[in-house]
């Protein structure tokens, strides 16, 4: 179907612990020309990596198991022009870095449609992606910068209270909540 954009290499590892959203992807992914493997966990991912290391990828980023983040590490080791699309339901600017610096080329929130997954899986250097039409909402970007000084204190929520000048307890309500609008 769109074997031309795909190019030769169709080889496609999609990593999620969404059993039901993976075969679906899965299938929308083959219908497209993608040769695809799927895993459920990072221990599948990087395994399923060492056997036969793919063109393209689309990880989430919280499994089961730990981070897709370690995914994307074993994939750079084994192959460096992997097209990486890193996919996840808990976003935020601190992970989306973190994912584009181990090699990732975007970075989707979940719930993301084929499409979508698709058009960035197969987008061409230099190629601009659309603007959203929904801006984050202030309380989405107060979110993101609290999610973001968490990450640079390597997750120790005391330490990331005592930078953000809040109480601890709060700063433990506001994590265990969804990311806002």
């Amino acid at each position: 179907m769109d074997a031309g954009l795909i190019g030769s290499d169709t080889s496609l590892l999609l990593v999620d612990d969404d059993a039901p959203f993976l075969r679906r992807l899965a299938r929308a992914m083959e219908a497209r020309g993608f040769s695809v493997e799927i895993a459920e966990s990072v221990a599948e991912g990087i395994a399923k990596t060492k056997i036969r290391p793919p063109k393209h990828a689309v990880i989430d980023l919280r499994l089961t198991d730990g981070s897709g983040l370690d995914v994307i590490e074993a994939i750079r080791a084994c192959r460096d022009d992997t097209r990486i699309i890193m996919l996840t339901g808990y976003g935020n600017i601190a992970t989306a870095v973190n994912a584009v610096k181990l090699g990732a080329v975007d970075y989707l929130a979940k719930p993301a449609d084929a499409d979508d997954i698709f058009a960035a899986l197969v987008q061409r250097a230099g190629e601009k992606a659309e603007p959203p039409e929904n801006p984050m909402s202030a309380d989405r970007v107060r979110w993101e910068h609290i999610q973001r000084v968490y990450e640079m204190c390597e997750r120790n929520v005391s330490e990331t209270a005592r930078r953000l000048n809040m109480h601890r307890r709060t700063l433990q309500r506001i994590l265990a909540k969804r990311a806002p609008k």
